[in-house]
């Protein structure tokens, strides 16, 4: 499952998303911070605008990423998904080296993982979550990895 997040919103690089994530954000350091306190999430992985890619979970394990969420019928999308934030707001469009990363992720995963279908936040938890948006290219990533278009169902038709 694709997310977008940046600490705080709209500012990137800094440590504030690993801070978040690994449970050590100072809340007192910047006003939206004050408005999240106490939020415990958490993400298998984070792509940042660079490319670079973290890893905050075992694929094994649970994330806490989805929240109140089905997907195709199928409720609690944390059970049995994998959560990738991508550094960047929902709305706004992401750098080349994040879907490069990402496509490259993907087939890694698929190689050890039956993913029958990659869907934003915003698949599984429309009436709550936007992320990572219009800003996101599924056709884009889609050509990347060169998947069928069932795994990707947002992605437009060739």
């Amino acid at each position: 499952m694709v997310h977008s997040i940046s600490l705080p919103p709209g500012h990137y690089r800094g440590d504030a998303i690993e801070r978040l994530f690994t449970n050590r954000l100072d809340w007192s350091a910047h006003p939206y911070f004050e408005s999240i306190r106490g939020l415990q999430v958490s993400a298998h992985f984070v792509i940042r605008r660079s490319g670079k890619l973290l890893q905050f979970v075992s694929c094994d394990r649970r994330a806490w990423h989805a929240g109140p969420s089905s997907w195709r019928g199928r409720p609690n999308c944390n059970d049995y998904s994998i959560g990738i934030e991508l550094e960047g707001l929902e709305g706004r469009r992401f750098a080349a080296a994040q879907y490069a990363q990402l496509a490259a992720l993907l087939r890694a995963l698929s190689r050890r993982y039956a993913i029958d279908a990659v869907v934003g936040h915003e698949h599984v938890a429309p009436t709550r979550k936007h992320d990572p948006g219009s800003g996101f290219d599924w056709a884009r990533l889609a050509q990347a990895l060169r998947w069928s278009r069932a795994r990707l169902p947002f992605a437009p038709q060739d």
